[in-house]
């Protein structure tokens, strides 16, 4: 009897994970996309390439991340399984903080630079930041978000544009057609405190490359 109790115990894991994992009982009937805007659910699946009716239990969910997560708008992205007989892929866009503009179209860029998509015009409420190739390892587009992130309030709602030059090069466009001069990335935090305090004073051109030693003219 203990005999046959162990091998009815055998009979029942081994069929149970035969239906699992080797038939199409508990396959992938549907796949679904969360959390897009700018990409379409046709171009999430293309990238995931699950098969319809693969064992769900059998499915690379690493996989399907890596794939998607190839994307360009991609930020992140979580695939889980669904069961019986779904795979939910949830997808975190990435987030634009500056609008780069690219002969008469604009690119979008997020927090650390990636260029993740072309629109045909400027979006409202971004900075502009003029720079020549925009990307996470160009330098002059580290050196415009290092100086963005660092604005104050009333600076980021004077700003006309961020314009990187050089490496010790740059400077900011205002309403009005003021400028300051900002020179390199370094010390932003404290050239936003100063430029802020002098917006009031007369003016057209700021230059707070030396916080230390500012001159207006």
């Amino acid at each position: 009897m203990p005999w046959a109790t162990v091998g009815a115990v055998v009979l029942v894991v081994a069929l149970a994970t035969w239906v699992v994992y080797g038939t199409g009982l508990l396959g992938v009937r549907q796949v679904r996309v969360s959390g897009i805007e700018v990409l379409s659910a046709d171009e999430v699946l293309a990238a995931a390439g699950v098969r319809d009716g693969m064992a769900l239990a059998r499915v690379d969910l690493d996989g399907i991340e890596k794939r998607v997560a190839a994307l360009a708008p991609v930020d992140r992205v979580i695939a889980d399984r669904d069961w019986p007989g779904a795979i939910a892929i949830r997808v975190v866009e990435r987030t634009p903080v500056a609008v780069v503009p690219q002969g008469k179209k604009y690119v979008l860029v997020d927090k650390h630079g990636v260029a993740f998509q072309t629109v045909g015009s400027r979006p409202g409420g971004l900075p502009l930041a003029r720079v020549p190739k925009p990307g996470p390892d160009d330098a002059a587009t580290r050196s415009a978000l290092e100086v963005l992130a660092a604005l104050s309030p009333q600076l980021t709602k004077e700003l006309s544009a961020v314009v990187v030059k050089g490496p010790a090069s740059i400077h900011l466009e205002l309403r009005g057609g003021r400028l300051i001069v900002w020179g390199d990335s370094s010390e932003s935090g404290e050239k936003s405190e100063v430029a802020t305090a002098l917006l009031k004073q007369d003016g057209d051109r700021i230059d707070v490359s030396a916080p230390e030693v500012v001159t207006i003219r």
